[in-house]
């Protein structure tokens, strides 16, 4: 009996070491994964540690950017203008010599390096501004056409009475075809002065059109009809043309009142028209 009694907690404590041996097996297995797997997280914690060291040093030259743009626009204004300021001053002196040039000796013999003698420059600051003859007469045919138009428009501007700007301008006609260079062009530059007129000939009929317009309108109100603008400003045009070609011999102080005695005349005989 004690010896069944005795014998029993022994087998008890069989049992359940039977029973616990797993367990701790198993306790044991992952302590030891634990174990193993701890240099992985140092590793990408490592990884992580250095990872921000690229934005840190991406911000760097932005900071200094600002400061190298910053001065640049308040220079350069004050330097362009300056330069646009010589170009022009070396544009109308190479034209003006071309015109110089042209007038003695015509336009086919003309030398750019009579033109930068003449003008006082080299032969590189002309190639900056015209890249051969033909650009340079080119050039100067547009200087002509605009001075013309330009001293036009100044010669009947004061005037807002329109039988007094119409004056203007047929008083201005009267000293260009006296006091131009025209006819001289046309003596010794005969196909380039022709080329010329030719190719002025509808850009000034449209500022002649609009140089009279108050006129035009004037003449409208009291004819009662509508006069042909574009008749008329080409009619002053081709009468300044044939001027340089033949020079008429009535006198040209007649001219105001012939035209307007002329102009009225038409519309006058037009209006009759319309009536019948």
């Amino acid at each position: 009996m004690i010896d069944a009694i005795g014998k029993a907690p022994a087998q008890r404590s069989a049992a359940l070491s039977a029973v616990t041996q797993p367990t701790r097996r198993a306790a044991a297995t992952k302590a030891a994964t634990k174990a193993a797997k701890v240099p992985k997280p140092a590793a990408v914690k490592a990884k992580t540690a250095k990872a921000p060291a690229k934005p840190v040093m991406a911000l760097v030259p932005p900071a200094a950017a600002p400061a190298a743009v910053a001065p640049a626009p308040a220079a350069t204004p004050v330097r362009r203008k300056r330069r646009n300021k010589r170009s022009e001053e070396t544009i109308e002196t190479i034209l003006v010599a071309t015109e110089q040039i042209v007038l003695e000796s015509g336009a086919s013999r003309i030398s750019i390096l009579d033109v930068c003698k003449l003008a006082n420059v080299s032969r590189g600051t002309f190639y900056r501004y015209f890249s051969s003859q033909d650009d340079l007469l080119d050039s100067f045919s547009r200087h002509k056409r605009d001075r013309f138009h330009r001293a036009l428009q100044e010669a009947v501007e004061p005037f807002a009475d329109p039988d007094e700007r119409f004056d203007a301008l047929l008083a201005y006609l009267e000293r260009y075809l006296e006091h131009g260079n025209a006819r001289r062009l046309l003596l010794v530059a005969p196909d380039y002065a022709l080329s010329f007129f030719k190719r002025i000939f509808h850009d000034a009929v449209v500022r002649f059109e609009d140089v009279l317009r108050p006129v035009f309108d004037a003449w409208d109100d009291r004819l009662g009809a509508r006069i042909d603008r574009e008749l008329v400003s080409e009619m002053l045009i081709r009468y300044v043309l044939s001027e340089q070609l033949v020079s008429g011999s009535t006198e040209r102080h007649s001219l105001p009142r012939r035209v307007t005695r002329m102009i009225t005349t038409i519309m006058g005989a037009g209006v009759v028209r319309t009536r019948r």
